[in-house]
């Protein structure tokens, strides 16, 4: 496969990580600019680290690349660091799915440096995002954990969780898990929401997915209908959880992440059967 060619007039920029989180623009804005490629590129702290330069996405009007400075810290009193979680809930000249796979890219490339199946070192194949063993010929690629994550709407009100991540913030969300081996999408809404909260669910519909780079997440987003069963927590991943009113709910998730936008759509779908 020819190497991919980018215009000069493109827009270039670098993702860059230190000490687990994204080098970006120091201003008084709260604005997460990520830094242009030809300003870093010949920068005195990434000098060593050139040739792991790892290019993230390639279109007609920008190119963006990746260098992982894994622990080492970024000394340049005009950038600082900032948190995966904080440019979500933010805003970045580059759009948060490009953050997202660069962070899944960079744990990829510090996880498998050596061959899980012999131990042998690793390669980076040139051409895709994979790593090779020469060795034993094993080929391994980022991984991606499917996860589900569900609105669950009863007449005019919507269940919404609060987990023990969450109660210094007091955030209540939607409910989310983990897809396990052997079982479908579905299958995984109704066994997570069972698990969580004791309620049954019915007409489960799909709404959309989000990458979700804690750590290397895929969120697949669904809608569904109470039915039956009393709310009963599990007192360990959820603290509490609770039927709210579609027009009176609680701190909720930003429309950033696909939890907000579930939520949003849900209220829409209320309102319209409120209306029929």
């Amino acid at each position: 496969m020819p190497p991919k060619t980018v215009p000069t007039h493109t827009i270039k920029k670098c993702i860059v990580f230190s000490q687990n989180q994204v080098v970006v623009h120091n201003d008084d804005q709260d604005a997460f600019m990520i830094p242009e490629w030809q300003v870093l590129q010949n920068h005195p702290e990434l000098r060593a680290y050139q040739e792991q330069v790892v290019t993230i996405a390639v279109a007609p009007d920008y190119h963006i690349n990746m260098i992982d400075l894994r622990q080492a810290s970024f000394d340049d009193a005009d950038y600082v660091s900032a948190g995966l979680r904080d440019i979500l809930m933010g805003s970045a000249d580059v759009d948060f799915e490009n953050i997202a796979k660069a962070w899944q890219y960079a744990l990829f490339l510090r996880t498998h440096q050596f061959c899980g199946q012999c131990g042998a070192t690793m390669r980076q194949v040139g051409w895709e995002m994979a790593r090779q063993c020469d060795v034993c010929q094993h080929r391994v690629y980022p991984r991606v954990s499917p996860c589900i994550i569900v609105a669950i709407r009863h007449v005019d009100k919507i269940l919404l969780a609060q987990g023990n991540r969450h109660t210094a913030t007091n955030l209540y969300s939607t409910l989310a898990g983990f897809v396990e081996s052997g079982e479908s999408l579905e299958q995984a809404v109704q066994r997570e929401v069972m698990e969580e909260v004791g309620v049954k669910l019915k007409n489960i519909e799909y709404f959309d997915s989000q990458p979700w780079p804690f750590p290397h997440s895929l969120m697949i987003g669904f809608v569904a209908e109470y039915a039956g069963g009393d709310i009963k927590v599990d007192g360990e991943e959820i603290l509490d959880a609770q039927w709210f009113p579609h027009d009176a709910l609680p701190n909720i998730p930003s429309k950033v992440s696909i939890a907000g936008r579930l939520i949003e759509h849900t209220q829409h779908l209320i309102t319209q059967r409120l209306k029929a």
